[in-house]
């Protein structure tokens, strides 16, 4: 059983820089792959990163890839979402996910959650 927190959402003007965390507890995230998601109002959720569980190969959606990067630091168990040149278009609320299997996957897939940190994106 892990637990996961995240923290770092804020109200940003676009173009802004955040970072996100996801900080693990119980088991270290370094047996997970971890996704990254977020659900703006009235949207579908969308899994905008990923990393894995063995060789920490990373996934992106397309519409953050090249702006978002996903890493871990395992000596503090805990997982990153570096969010560059924001835009309104990315304003939701992001949570963090695990899975042991290798690869992150679907809402349906990920064993655990955390409670999520809003992210406003606004001039």
């Amino acid at each position: 059983q892990v637990q996961l927190v995240e923290s770092g959402g804020d109200l940003v003007q676009p173009g802004d820089s955040l970072k996100l965390s996801c900080i693990g507890s119980g088991h270290t995230l370094d047996d997970y792959a971890i996704g990254w998601y977020r659900q703006a109002p009235e949207k579908e959720r969308e899994g905008v990163a990923c990393i894995g569980s063995s060789d920490g190969r990373a996934y992106y959606a397309d519409s953050v890839e090249g702006r978002f990067t996903i890493s871990r630091d395992s000596a503090k168990n805990t997982v990153y979402l570096q969010m560059n040149s924001l835009n309104p278009e990315d304003t939701a609320v992001y949570s963090c996910a695990a899975t042991p299997f290798e690869w992150c996957g679907g809402y349906d897939d990920m064993a655990f959650w955390g409670q999520g940190t809003q992210v406003t994106v606004s001039s």
